[in-house]
Protein backbone atom coordinates (compact mmCIF):
# COMPACT_ATOMS: atom_id res chain seq x y z
CA UNK A 1 0.00 0.00 0.00
CA UNK A 2 2.87 2.35 -0.86
CA UNK A 3 2.22 5.42 -2.90
CA UNK A 4 4.21 8.63 -2.97
CA UNK A 5 2.38 11.68 -4.20
CA UNK A 6 3.51 14.99 -5.60
CA UNK A 7 4.42 16.50 -8.91
CA UNK A 8 5.57 13.80 -11.29
CA UNK A 9 6.78 11.35 -8.66
CA UNK A 10 7.94 8.59 -10.97
CA UNK A 11 10.68 5.98 -11.09
CA UNK A 12 12.40 5.09 -14.37
CA UNK A 13 12.92 1.33 -14.37
CA UNK A 14 12.27 0.42 -17.95
CA UNK A 15 12.30 2.23 -21.26
CA UNK A 16 9.18 4.01 -19.97
CA UNK A 17 8.09 5.26 -16.61
CA UNK A 18 6.33 3.36 -13.83
CA UNK A 19 3.88 5.33 -11.73
CA UNK A 20 4.67 5.72 -8.05
CA UNK A 21 1.78 3.48 -6.98
CA UNK A 22 3.81 0.49 -8.20
CA UNK A 23 6.94 1.45 -6.28
CA UNK A 24 7.76 -0.01 -2.90
CA UNK A 25 10.41 0.84 -0.34
CA UNK A 26 12.48 -1.59 1.61
CA UNK A 27 15.86 -2.55 3.03
CA UNK A 28 18.31 -5.01 1.49
CA UNK A 29 18.67 -7.98 3.82
CA UNK A 30 20.96 -10.15 1.71
CA UNK A 31 22.33 -10.64 -1.79
CA UNK A 32 22.98 -14.14 -3.11
CA UNK A 33 25.11 -14.02 -6.24
CA UNK A 34 25.07 -17.81 -6.65
CA UNK A 35 21.27 -17.94 -6.73
CA UNK A 36 20.92 -14.59 -8.47
CA UNK A 37 18.55 -13.26 -5.81
CA UNK A 38 18.10 -10.25 -3.55
CA UNK A 39 16.16 -10.46 -0.29
CA UNK A 40 14.43 -7.22 0.69
CA UNK A 41 12.63 -6.46 3.94
CA UNK A 42 9.46 -4.53 3.11
CA UNK A 43 6.15 -4.04 4.90
CA UNK A 44 7.43 -6.06 7.83
CA UNK A 45 8.33 -9.15 5.76
CA UNK A 46 11.38 -10.59 4.00
CA UNK A 47 10.78 -11.13 0.28
CA UNK A 48 13.25 -12.78 -2.09
CA UNK A 49 13.36 -11.71 -5.75
CA UNK A 50 15.30 -12.93 -8.73
CA UNK A 51 17.61 -10.26 -10.11
CA UNK A 52 17.95 -11.01 -13.83
CA UNK A 53 19.69 -9.48 -16.81
CA UNK A 54 16.45 -7.65 -17.53
CA UNK A 55 16.34 -5.99 -14.11
CA UNK A 56 17.20 -2.29 -14.25
CA UNK A 57 19.43 -1.49 -11.27
CA UNK A 58 20.41 2.09 -10.46
CA UNK A 59 22.62 3.70 -7.88
CA UNK A 60 21.67 6.63 -5.67
CA UNK A 61 22.99 8.94 -8.40
CA UNK A 62 20.55 7.50 -10.93
CA UNK A 63 23.25 5.81 -12.98
CA UNK A 64 22.97 2.16 -14.01
CA UNK A 65 24.82 -0.45 -11.95
CA UNK A 66 26.28 -2.92 -14.45
CA UNK A 67 27.30 -5.61 -11.95
CA UNK A 68 24.87 -5.39 -9.03
CA UNK A 69 26.12 -8.57 -7.30
CA UNK A 70 29.58 -7.05 -7.08
CA UNK A 71 28.50 -3.52 -6.19
CA UNK A 72 29.06 -2.53 -2.56
CA UNK A 73 26.14 -0.09 -2.64
CA UNK A 74 23.76 -3.09 -2.36
CA UNK A 75 25.14 -4.16 1.01
CA UNK A 76 22.72 -5.42 3.68
CA UNK A 77 20.95 -2.52 5.36
CA UNK A 78 20.78 -0.40 2.21
CA UNK A 79 17.52 1.47 1.68
CA UNK A 80 16.08 0.84 -1.78
CA UNK A 81 13.08 1.52 -3.97
CA UNK A 82 11.95 -1.41 -6.07
CA UNK A 83 9.28 -2.82 -8.32
CA UNK A 84 8.51 -6.53 -8.35
CA UNK A 85 6.72 -8.83 -10.74
CA UNK A 86 6.27 -12.55 -11.35
CA UNK A 87 8.29 -14.39 -14.00
CA UNK A 88 7.89 -18.10 -14.61
CA UNK A 89 5.83 -18.25 -11.44
CA UNK A 90 8.55 -16.74 -9.23
CA UNK A 91 9.02 -13.24 -7.78
CA UNK A 92 11.46 -11.14 -9.80
CA UNK A 93 12.59 -7.53 -9.86
CA UNK A 94 11.67 -5.22 -12.70
CA UNK A 95 13.79 -2.47 -11.25
CA UNK A 96 15.70 -1.43 -8.15
CA UNK A 97 17.17 1.93 -7.12
CA UNK A 98 19.52 2.55 -4.23
CA UNK A 99 18.32 5.22 -1.82
CA UNK A 100 15.02 6.32 -0.35
CA UNK A 101 12.03 7.58 -2.23
CA UNK A 102 11.23 11.27 -2.55
CA UNK A 103 9.69 12.59 0.61
CA UNK A 104 5.93 12.14 0.50
CA UNK A 105 3.66 15.12 0.75
CA UNK A 106 2.85 15.93 4.35
CA UNK A 107 -0.67 15.13 5.46
CA UNK A 108 -2.43 17.96 7.28
CA UNK A 109 -3.90 17.07 10.64
CA UNK A 110 -7.53 15.96 10.36
CA UNK A 111 -10.01 16.59 13.16
CA UNK A 112 -11.73 13.26 13.85
CA UNK A 113 -13.52 14.35 17.01
CA UNK A 114 -17.00 14.07 15.48
CA UNK A 115 -16.48 10.65 13.86
CA UNK A 116 -18.39 7.85 15.56
CA UNK A 117 -17.55 4.18 14.96
CA UNK A 118 -20.30 2.65 12.82
CA UNK A 119 -21.58 0.40 15.64
CA UNK A 120 -22.01 3.50 17.84
CA UNK A 121 -23.44 5.65 15.06
CA UNK A 122 -26.44 3.34 14.82
CA UNK A 123 -29.48 5.04 13.31
CA UNK A 124 -27.72 8.41 13.33
CA UNK A 125 -26.29 9.57 10.02
CA UNK A 126 -22.90 10.51 8.66
CA UNK A 127 -23.28 12.97 5.80
CA UNK A 128 -26.76 11.61 5.14
CA UNK A 129 -25.91 7.90 5.45
CA UNK A 130 -27.10 5.70 8.29
CA UNK A 131 -24.65 3.99 10.60
CA UNK A 132 -24.63 0.52 12.12
CA UNK A 133 -22.95 -2.50 10.59
CA UNK A 134 -26.19 -3.79 9.08
CA UNK A 135 -29.44 -2.21 7.82
CA UNK A 136 -31.58 -0.22 10.21
CA UNK A 137 -28.57 0.94 12.19
CA UNK A 138 -28.21 -2.51 13.74
CA UNK A 139 -24.99 -4.36 14.54
CA UNK A 140 -26.30 -7.92 14.42
CA UNK A 141 -26.80 -9.91 11.23
CA UNK A 142 -30.41 -10.12 10.05
CA UNK A 143 -31.96 -13.41 11.19
CA UNK A 144 -32.17 -14.94 7.71
CA UNK A 145 -28.55 -14.08 6.93
CA UNK A 146 -27.44 -15.44 10.30
CA UNK A 147 -29.28 -18.71 9.62
CA UNK A 148 -27.70 -18.98 6.18
CA UNK A 149 -24.25 -18.39 7.67
CA UNK A 150 -24.78 -21.06 10.31
CA UNK A 151 -25.86 -23.54 7.63
CA UNK A 152 -22.76 -22.80 5.55
CA UNK A 153 -20.51 -23.01 8.61
CA UNK A 154 -21.74 -26.56 9.18
CA UNK A 155 -20.79 -27.41 5.59
CA UNK A 156 -17.17 -26.34 6.07
CA UNK A 157 -15.21 -29.59 6.39
CA UNK A 158 -11.76 -31.02 5.69
CA UNK A 159 -11.14 -31.38 1.96
CA UNK A 160 -8.38 -33.10 0.02
CA UNK A 161 -6.27 -31.34 -2.60
CA UNK A 162 -9.00 -31.89 -5.20
CA UNK A 163 -11.65 -30.36 -2.99
CA UNK A 164 -13.34 -33.60 -1.98
CA UNK A 165 -14.34 -34.39 1.63
CA UNK A 166 -11.59 -36.48 3.19
CA UNK A 167 -10.38 -37.58 6.57
CA UNK A 168 -7.03 -35.89 6.99
CA UNK A 169 -8.04 -33.09 4.63
CA UNK A 170 -7.73 -29.38 5.35
CA UNK A 171 -9.84 -26.26 5.79
CA UNK A 172 -8.08 -23.11 4.55
CA UNK A 173 -8.68 -19.61 5.94
CA UNK A 174 -7.11 -17.10 3.53
CA UNK A 175 -6.43 -13.39 4.02
CA UNK A 176 -6.74 -10.94 1.13
CA UNK A 177 -5.49 -7.37 1.22
CA UNK A 178 -2.61 -4.93 1.30
CA UNK A 179 0.33 -4.14 3.60
CA UNK A 180 -1.67 -3.35 6.75
CA UNK A 181 -3.60 -6.58 6.22
CA UNK A 182 -0.53 -8.80 5.97
CA UNK A 183 1.06 -7.14 9.01
CA UNK A 184 -2.04 -7.74 11.11
CA UNK A 185 -2.95 -11.17 9.73
CA UNK A 186 0.57 -12.58 10.02
CA UNK A 187 0.48 -11.63 13.71
CA UNK A 188 -2.97 -13.24 14.00
CA UNK A 189 -1.66 -16.40 12.35
CA UNK A 190 1.11 -16.73 14.93
CA UNK A 191 -1.38 -16.27 17.77
CA UNK A 192 -3.94 -18.66 16.28
CA UNK A 193 -1.44 -21.37 15.40
CA UNK A 194 -0.26 -21.31 19.00
CA UNK A 195 -3.78 -21.48 20.42
CA UNK A 196 -4.76 -24.94 21.62
CA UNK A 197 -8.42 -24.27 20.83
CA UNK A 198 -7.78 -23.94 17.10
CA UNK A 199 -9.14 -26.67 14.84
CA UNK A 200 -6.16 -28.90 13.92
CA UNK A 201 -7.57 -29.30 10.39
CA UNK A 202 -7.48 -25.52 9.84
CA UNK A 203 -4.62 -24.07 7.79
CA UNK A 204 -4.26 -20.29 7.97
CA UNK A 205 -2.63 -18.71 4.90
CA UNK A 206 -1.70 -15.04 4.67
CA UNK A 207 -2.39 -14.01 1.09
CA UNK A 208 -2.18 -10.26 1.74
CA UNK A 209 0.74 -8.36 0.23
CA UNK A 210 2.28 -4.91 0.47
CA UNK A 211 1.21 -2.39 -2.12
CA UNK A 212 -1.71 -4.50 -3.34
CA UNK A 213 -4.72 -2.22 -3.12
CA UNK A 214 -8.29 -3.11 -4.09
CA UNK A 215 -7.89 -1.33 -7.43
CA UNK A 216 -4.85 -3.46 -8.27
CA UNK A 217 -6.09 -6.93 -7.30
CA UNK A 218 -9.68 -6.82 -8.57
CA UNK A 219 -8.58 -8.22 -11.95
CA UNK A 220 -6.62 -11.49 -11.56
CA UNK A 221 -5.15 -11.02 -15.03
CA UNK A 222 -4.41 -7.33 -14.58
CA UNK A 223 -1.01 -5.99 -15.59
CA UNK A 224 -1.28 -3.38 -12.83
CA UNK A 225 -0.55 -5.99 -10.18
CA UNK A 226 -3.49 -8.37 -10.21
CA UNK A 227 -1.67 -11.20 -11.97
CA UNK A 228 1.32 -10.78 -9.65
CA UNK A 229 -0.87 -10.69 -6.54
CA UNK A 230 -2.94 -13.79 -7.26
CA UNK A 231 0.12 -15.65 -8.56
CA UNK A 232 1.79 -15.00 -5.21
CA UNK A 233 -1.33 -16.21 -3.39
CA UNK A 234 -1.06 -19.48 -5.32
CA UNK A 235 2.59 -19.77 -4.31
CA UNK A 236 1.74 -19.24 -0.64
CA UNK A 237 -0.99 -21.84 -0.76
CA UNK A 238 1.44 -24.31 -2.29
CA UNK A 239 4.07 -23.49 0.32
CA UNK A 240 1.49 -24.24 3.02
CA UNK A 241 0.75 -27.61 1.41
CA UNK A 242 -2.78 -26.71 0.33
CA UNK A 243 -4.65 -25.84 -2.87
CA UNK A 244 -7.25 -23.41 -4.14
CA UNK A 245 -9.84 -26.16 -3.82
CA UNK A 246 -9.31 -26.26 -0.04
CA UNK A 247 -9.95 -22.54 0.51
CA UNK A 248 -13.38 -22.30 2.17
CA UNK A 249 -13.20 -19.10 4.23
CA UNK A 250 -11.51 -15.73 3.69
CA UNK A 251 -10.94 -12.44 5.50
CA UNK A 252 -10.68 -9.31 3.35
CA UNK A 253 -9.37 -5.93 4.44
CA UNK A 254 -8.70 -3.57 1.56
CA UNK A 255 -8.34 0.10 0.65
CA UNK A 256 -6.93 2.25 -2.14
CA UNK A 257 -3.89 4.51 -2.06
CA UNK A 258 -4.13 8.28 -2.15
CA UNK A 259 -7.91 8.72 -2.17
CA UNK A 260 -9.08 12.24 -3.03
CA UNK A 261 -12.63 11.81 -4.33
CA UNK A 262 -14.42 12.79 -1.15
CA UNK A 263 -17.47 11.11 0.37
CA UNK A 264 -19.41 9.15 -0.75
CA UNK A 265 -17.52 8.75 -4.07
CA UNK A 266 -14.42 7.03 -2.70
CA UNK A 267 -16.47 4.73 -0.46
CA UNK A 268 -18.66 3.79 -3.42
CA UNK A 269 -15.63 3.12 -5.61
CA UNK A 270 -14.09 0.87 -2.97
CA UNK A 271 -17.42 -0.93 -2.52
CA UNK A 272 -17.54 -1.66 -6.24
CA UNK A 273 -13.95 -2.93 -6.22
CA UNK A 274 -14.72 -5.18 -3.26
CA UNK A 275 -17.71 -6.53 -5.19
CA UNK A 276 -15.43 -7.46 -8.10
CA UNK A 277 -12.97 -9.10 -5.72
CA UNK A 278 -15.54 -11.34 -3.97
CA UNK A 279 -17.11 -12.31 -7.31
CA UNK A 280 -13.71 -13.20 -8.72
CA UNK A 281 -12.80 -15.16 -5.58
CA UNK A 282 -15.96 -17.26 -6.02
CA UNK A 283 -14.71 -18.24 -9.47
CA UNK A 284 -11.10 -18.76 -8.39
CA UNK A 285 -11.79 -20.77 -5.24
CA UNK A 286 -14.60 -23.21 -6.09
CA UNK A 287 -15.28 -24.22 -2.47
CA UNK A 288 -15.14 -20.74 -0.96
CA UNK A 289 -18.29 -20.41 1.15
CA UNK A 290 -17.81 -17.53 3.55
CA UNK A 291 -16.05 -14.17 3.39
CA UNK A 292 -15.67 -11.85 6.36
CA UNK A 293 -14.73 -8.23 5.72
CA UNK A 294 -13.24 -5.50 7.91
CA UNK A 295 -12.59 -1.86 7.14
CA UNK A 296 -9.48 0.18 7.94
CA UNK A 297 -8.05 0.97 11.35
CA UNK A 298 -7.71 4.55 12.62
CA UNK A 299 -5.63 6.94 10.50
CA UNK A 300 -5.81 10.09 12.57
CA UNK A 301 -2.05 10.02 13.11
CA UNK A 302 -1.28 9.74 9.38
CA UNK A 303 1.63 11.83 8.14
CA UNK A 304 1.16 11.11 4.44
CA UNK A 305 -1.79 11.11 2.01
CA UNK A 306 -1.55 7.32 1.63
CA UNK A 307 -4.95 6.64 3.23
CA UNK A 308 -5.70 9.26 5.88
CA UNK A 309 -8.84 10.21 7.74
CA UNK A 310 -11.67 10.50 7.05
CA UNK A 311 -11.10 7.98 4.22
CA UNK A 312 -10.04 5.22 6.63
CA UNK A 313 -13.25 5.73 8.61
CA UNK A 314 -15.38 5.98 5.46
CA UNK A 315 -14.11 2.63 4.17
CA UNK A 316 -16.48 1.14 6.73
CA UNK A 317 -19.37 2.31 4.56
CA UNK A 318 -17.83 0.45 1.61
CA UNK A 319 -18.07 -2.82 3.53
CA UNK A 320 -21.51 -1.99 4.95
CA UNK A 321 -22.96 -1.12 1.54
CA UNK A 322 -21.51 -4.21 -0.15
CA UNK A 323 -23.04 -6.53 2.44
CA UNK A 324 -26.35 -4.66 2.21
CA UNK A 325 -26.42 -5.27 -1.54
CA UNK A 326 -26.26 -9.01 -0.87
CA UNK A 327 -28.90 -8.73 1.85
CA UNK A 328 -31.21 -6.94 -0.59
CA UNK A 329 -30.97 -9.88 -3.00
CA UNK A 330 -28.60 -8.54 -5.67
CA UNK A 331 -28.42 -11.49 -8.12
CA UNK A 332 -24.78 -10.63 -8.88
CA UNK A 333 -23.94 -11.34 -5.22
CA UNK A 334 -26.18 -14.37 -4.77
CA UNK A 335 -24.68 -17.13 -2.60
CA UNK A 336 -27.76 -19.37 -2.35
CA UNK A 337 -28.19 -21.94 -5.17
CA UNK A 338 -31.91 -22.11 -4.34
CA UNK A 339 -32.26 -18.53 -5.52
CA UNK A 340 -30.41 -18.86 -8.82
CA UNK A 341 -26.87 -18.93 -10.07
CA UNK A 342 -24.25 -18.51 -7.33
CA UNK A 343 -22.06 -15.49 -8.05
CA UNK A 344 -20.39 -14.83 -4.71
CA UNK A 345 -19.71 -16.30 -1.27
CA UNK A 346 -21.81 -15.45 1.78
CA UNK A 347 -20.63 -12.05 3.08
CA UNK A 348 -20.46 -10.77 6.63
CA UNK A 349 -18.69 -8.25 8.77
CA UNK A 350 -15.62 -9.57 10.51
CA UNK A 351 -14.38 -7.60 13.51
CA UNK A 352 -14.91 -3.85 13.27
CA UNK A 353 -11.45 -2.49 14.05
CA UNK A 354 -11.74 1.28 13.60
CA UNK A 355 -11.67 3.32 16.80
CA UNK A 356 -11.41 7.08 17.22
CA UNK A 357 -7.94 7.41 18.72
CA UNK A 358 -7.14 6.38 22.30
CA UNK A 359 -9.53 4.10 24.17
CA UNK A 360 -12.28 5.97 25.98
CA UNK A 361 -12.68 3.33 28.70
CA UNK A 362 -10.85 0.33 30.08
CA UNK A 363 -11.01 -2.70 27.82
CA UNK A 364 -12.27 -0.76 24.81
CA UNK A 365 -10.43 -0.70 21.51
CA UNK A 366 -8.30 2.39 21.00
CA UNK A 367 -5.18 3.47 19.15
CA UNK A 368 -2.24 5.42 20.55
CA UNK A 369 0.30 7.06 18.28
CA UNK A 370 2.75 4.35 19.38
CA UNK A 371 0.49 1.78 17.70
CA UNK A 372 1.71 3.04 14.33
CA UNK A 373 4.94 3.18 12.37
CA UNK A 374 6.59 6.45 11.38
CA UNK A 375 4.08 7.17 8.62
CA UNK A 376 1.19 7.07 11.08
CA UNK A 377 -0.65 4.67 8.78
CA UNK A 378 0.96 1.24 9.01
CA UNK A 379 0.58 -0.45 12.40
CA UNK A 380 3.56 -0.94 14.68
CA UNK A 381 3.91 -4.31 16.46
CA UNK A 382 1.55 -3.14 19.21
CA UNK A 383 -1.03 -2.01 16.65
CA UNK A 384 -0.70 -5.27 14.76
CA UNK A 385 -1.32 -7.21 17.94
CA UNK A 386 -4.45 -5.22 18.78
CA UNK A 387 -6.02 -6.19 15.46
CA UNK A 388 -4.71 -9.76 15.66
CA UNK A 389 -6.24 -10.29 19.08
CA UNK A 390 -9.61 -9.04 17.88
CA UNK A 391 -9.44 -11.34 14.88
CA UNK A 392 -8.70 -14.30 17.14
CA UNK A 393 -11.53 -13.40 19.52
CA UNK A 394 -13.91 -13.02 16.58
CA UNK A 395 -13.12 -16.36 14.95
CA UNK A 396 -13.24 -18.22 18.27
CA UNK A 397 -16.58 -16.73 19.33
CA UNK A 398 -18.64 -15.69 16.32
CA UNK A 399 -21.57 -18.04 15.78
CA UNK A 400 -20.72 -18.64 12.11
CA UNK A 401 -16.96 -18.99 12.63
CA UNK A 402 -16.68 -21.05 15.79
CA UNK A 403 -17.96 -24.31 14.17
CA UNK A 404 -14.99 -24.52 11.78
CA UNK A 405 -12.35 -22.49 13.65
CA UNK A 406 -12.47 -24.12 17.07
CA UNK A 407 -11.37 -27.65 17.83
CA UNK A 408 -14.36 -30.00 18.12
Amino acid sequence: MKRYLGAAVVFAVTAGLVVAQDIRRGTVKSVDADKGTVTITADGKDETFALTSDTKVMGADGKAIAKPFEDKSLAPGTQVMFKGTTRDGKPALVGLKVGGAPQPAQQPKVDTAKLKPLPELGTEKYQGFEGGLYPGGKNDRPADHEAAGLALARQVQPLDADGKPARGGKVVLLSVGMSNTTQEFSTFKRLADGDGAKNPDLVIVDGAQGGMTAARIKDPEGANGGAQYWGTVDQRLKAAGVTREQVQVAWIKEADAGPNQGFPKYAQTLRDELRQIVQMMHRRFPNLKMVYLSSRIYAGYARTPLNPEPYAYESGFSVKWLIEEQLKGDPELNFDPKKGGVKAPWLSWGPYIWANGPAKEAGALGYEESDFAGDGTHPSPSGQRKVAERLLTFFKSDSTAKPWFVRA
